[in-house]
C-alpha cells in the first residue's frame, strides 16, 4: 500500500509540472507537493528496510551453542561440558571406603569383628616370623659344611672358626665341637647340654606358630556360628511376618548369615597356608641341626679310632 501511494504522488507531481503554472487566483501547490513526495519516499524506504530486516530475521535459523546442544542430546544438564562430564562426576562422588567397611562390619555383626581382629593378629605374627627367619637365616648351612669338612681332617680350630654362631645350627655345631675338643669332657653331659640348647633354639623358631594354628582352626568355626545365628534371626523375622512373608526379608537374612562364613574362610585359608610353610621351615632346621651334631660326634669317633690305630702301629713297629 505505501508503494502505490508513492507512485501516485509522483505521477501527480509530474503531471503538474507538465501542465505549467497554475491559473491566476489559485494557490500553487509546488512546494506542498514536493514535501509530500519526499515524505512519501522516506516512509517507503523505511518500510522497505523494515520488511527486508524482518524477512532476513525470519529466514535466519536460530542456533544454540554447540556445548548446550550436545549436552541436551546426551541427556546431560546444559551447564555440564560433555568432554569432562565423566571425570567431573567421578571426582565429585568419591567412594568412601571407611563407610563401606563400617556398613560391612555392621551387617556381619560381632562375629565379623572377631574375625577381623584375628586377621590383624595373624598378619602381625606373619610379619614378625618372616623378619625372624630373614635375620637368622637358619636354613643356611654353607659354613656348617665347611666346618665339618675341616673337622673330619682333624683341623678342630679351623672348623670352629669357620662357624657363624649367630645361626641356630651353627651355634649347636660349634658347642659340640668345643666339647669334643676337650679330652676330659663327658660325652653324656655334653649331649644333654646340646639337647637343652637345641630345644631352646627350636622353641624360639616355633614361637607364635601356635596362635596361628588356633586362628586357622577357629576362623571357619566362628564363621559357621555367625551363619547359624543369622539364619535363626531370618526365620524369626519370617515367623513374625506371618502369612505376609516378603521373600526379600528371607534372602536378605540368608546373605547376611552367609557373610560370616565367607569372612571366616577368607581369614583361615591364608593363615593355614602360611602356618604350614613356617612349620615346615622349623622342621627343616631341626633336621639340619640333628644331622650336623651327629656328624660331629661320628667324625670325632672315627678320627679318634684312626689316631689310636696309628699309635698302636707305631708301638708295634
Amino acid at each position: 500500500m505505501s508503494t502505490d501511494n508513492t507512485v501516485d504522488a509522483t505521477a501527480m507531481a509530474n503531471e503538474t509540472t507538465a501542465n505549467g503554472p497554475a491559473p491566476t487566483g489559485t494557490v500553487a501547490p509546488a512546494e506542498t507537493d514536493s514535501s509530500v513526495v519526499n515524505t512519501a519516499l522516506d516512509s517507503t524506504n523505511n518500510a522497505a528496510v523494515n520488511t527486508v530486516s524482518s524477512d532476513n530475521a525470519d529466514s535466519v535459523p536460530q542456533t544454540t551453542p554447540a556445548a548446550d546442544t550436545t549436552a541436551s542430546e546426551n541427556g546431560l544438564p546444559n551447564d555440564v561440558n560433555v568432554d569432562g562430564t565423566i571425570a567431573d562426576v567421578a571426582a565429585n562422588t568419591p567412594v568412601d571406603f571407611m563407610t563401606q567397611l563400617q556398613d560391612f562390619l555392621t551387617v556381619g555383626g560381632p562375629v565379623v569383628w572377631i574375625l577381623m581382629g584375628f586377621s590383624v593378629i595373624a598378619l602381625c605374627i606373619v610379619l614378625v616370623k618372616i623378619w625372624q627367619f630373614a635375620l637368622l637365616r637358619p636354613e643356611s648351612t654353607g659354613d656348617v659344611k665347611k666346618a665339618l669338612l675341616a673337622w673330619r681332617k682333624g683341623e678342630n680350630q679351623e672348623a670352629i672358626a669357620a662357624l657363624k654362631t649367630r645361626r641356630p645350627v651353627s651355634e649347636v655345631t660349634s658347642m659340640a665341637m668345643h666339647g669334643l675338643s676337650r679330652t676330659s669332657a663327658d660325652h653324656s653331659l655334653l649331649k644333654e647340654e646340646l639337647e637343652r640348647v637345641a630345644t631352646n633354639r627350636m622353641n624360639q623358631l616355633r614361637a607364635f606358630l601356635r596362635p596361628l594354628e588356633v586362628i586357622a582352626t577357629l576362623s571357619p568355626l566362628l564363621g559357621l556360628l555367625g551363619t547359624v545365628l543369622g539364619m535363626i534371626v531370618a526365620f524369626q523375622q519370617m515367623e513374625a511376618a506371618g502369612s505376609q512373608v516378603d521373600p526379600s526379608v528371607l534372602s536378605g537374612g540368608i546373605w547376611q548369615a552367609l557373610l560370616t562364613t565367607a569372612v571366616g574362610l577368607v581369614v583361615a585359608i591364608p593363615v593355614v597356608a602360611i602356618h604350614t610353610w613356617l612349620e615346615r621351615k622349623v622342621e627343616r632346621v631341626s633336621a639340619l641341626m640333628n644331622d650336623s651334631v651327629t656328624q660331629v660326634f661320628t667324625s670325632h669317633q672315627s678320627v679318634s679310632l684312626s689316631r689310636a690305630k696309628a699309635e698302636e702301629i707305631k708301638r708295634a713297629a
